[in-house]
């Protein structure tokens, strides 16, 4: 590996007081012997009052009660990079902060103390918050284009009368866009009234819509209205409906083109004043071509079409929604968290979400039952996350997830090797996927080859 030499009159301290990165040394009894200027702008504590101090003194930090990087570090003689924490500052102020540990060696190599590095992630956390004010409208919040686009849209649509067709997978959020379409429409002050058209047989579902007359059937002993009449004036979100069977499509393809509907056991029919929003995770033109769905009925439904894309197809969305989701789930708890670590944040950017935006919301939910502190750690997430990644409390050097009773080396080597085979044998994309060097995933491998 190659060395950079620094001239002879120029100390290595000046050079370290120069970077916008906080950094410190200790020696192998947490005492700090070196602490550049920026550390202390970040901190609020003169270094010539931080050397000679312990670090835990110093720095009144999340991470110092038991999952401090910098102990792992010493103890494996491996860097750990891009955790997390809190930093509470010498005025009061807690503030979000990035960290990374490394050993440090004397020439015998033998190590005798650590480096930390650490930076300020205010502004990082106040510009997710810009946009994320930006870019939201009701209960949905987006950073992707194709989602601005669909948001700068949805208010002209909501001002229409016309049917919208909501099309997208399970858990993506049909419902939330069509309580937005409803509240930003000139029917705001009126019913908003949701029915699945999956949850019920047909026959059950026909009342449910329509509503029935005493004496309809055997157990009708007076009148009940149904949804459709319920949502006079307002919107009715018709959800599921590629499962509606095809003789109530039928009856619904009245209903929109002739705005009259009949109750079961009605000798004449009822105005329908209702704006209809309908949303699918199923295939309809698909179904059309095998005759499983009316093709008249989605002509009229299809009238104003939105597609709203998968939660993987839209990843740049994962911190907005985690924030989101937090102060959600701060207010209905009583909690005070306020983020989540970043392997945390690495764990969610690698996974699918066939659950879509639902999952990650029932993972934040999760995690807040196991989560005692402020931030929301690897060990906090449900199980079926953590094959990929894992951070045990202590936090390991590299995510991972090796059978507990493995040495160390072996479980490094596993998780490397988990890596590249993510990767296709790429050892730098490993390395990156790791938060680690290309030389230490090299290392890794040779210690292990060398057994």
């Amino acid at each position: 590996m190659t060395q950079v030499r620094l001239p002879r009159n120029i100390p290595l301290e000046s050079v370290l007081d120069s970077v916008a990165e906080g950094i410190f040394t200790v020696d192998l009894e947490w005492t700090i012997t070196f602490f550049n200027q920026a550390a202390g702008e970040i901190t609020g504590i003169p270094p010539d009052e931080a050397v000679g101090q312990k670090c835990w003194e110093i720095f009144a930090s999340n991470v110092c009660d038991g999952a401090c990087p910098m102990r792992p570090c010493l103890k494996s003689g491996l860097p750990v990079r891009n955790k997390s924490g809190f930093l509470l500052r010498a005025d009061g102020e807690k503030i979000p902060i990035g960290l990374s540990s490394s050993p440090l060696r004397d020439k015998d190599g033998k190590v005798v103390g650590g480096v930390e590095s650490f930076r300020d992630l205010t502004p990082i956390h106040q510009l997710m918050q810009k946009v994320e004010e930006r870019y939201s409208v009701e209960d949905i919040r987006t950073n992707n284009p194709n989602m601005i686009r669909t948001l700068q849209i949805l208010p002209p649509i909501a001002q229409s009368n016309s049917t919208v067709l909501l099309l997208g997978e399970s858990g993506t959020g049909k419902e939330l866009f069509a309580r937005a379409i409803h509240t930003q429409s000139l029917r705001k002050d009126k019913p908003f009234v949701a029915v699945n058209c999956g949850a019920l047989p047909g026959e059950l579902l026909e009342s449910e819509l329509f509503g029935y007359k005493a004496g309809a059937f055997t157990d009708a002993r007076k009148d009940k209205p149904g949804r459709v009449e319920l949502a006079q004036g307002g919107t009715l979100f018709l959800d599921e409906i590629g499962d509606m069977p095809q003789p109530l499509q039928v009856k619904l393809l009245r209903v929109l083109q002739e705005k009259v509907f009949e109750p079961l056991g009605g000798i004449r029919p009822v105005n329908a004043d209702v704006r209809f929003v309908a949303a699918t995770n199923r295939d309809l033109e698909g179904m059309v071509k095998k005759g499983e769905f009316r093709q008249d009925l989605f002509f009229r439904l299809n009238v104003v079409r939105m597609d709203i894309p998968p939660l993987r197809e839209r990843t740049e969305d994962i911190p907005l929604l985690v924030s989101h989701f937090i102060r959600q789930q701060d207010s209905l708890k009583g909690k005070n968290i306020r983020t989540v670590s970043e392997n945390v944040h690495q764990i969610l950017f690698r996974h699918d979400f066939p659950g879509n935006v639902r999952e990650l919301e029932n993972i934040i939910e999760y995690a807040f039952i196991l989560c005692p502190g402020e931030m929301i750690h690897t060990e906090h997430l449900p199980e079926y996350l953590k094959p990929q990644a894992q951070e045990p409390r202590g936090a390991d050097c590299l995510p991972g997830d090796a059978d507990p009773s493995a040495g160390m080396d072996d479980h490094k080597r596993h998780v490397v090797l988990a890596a590249m085979k993510r990767h296709g044998g790429n050892k730098s994309a490993a390395a990156r996927d790791l938060g680690i060097s290309r030389d230490t995933v090299r290392r890794i491998l040779h210690r292990s080859e060398a057994k």
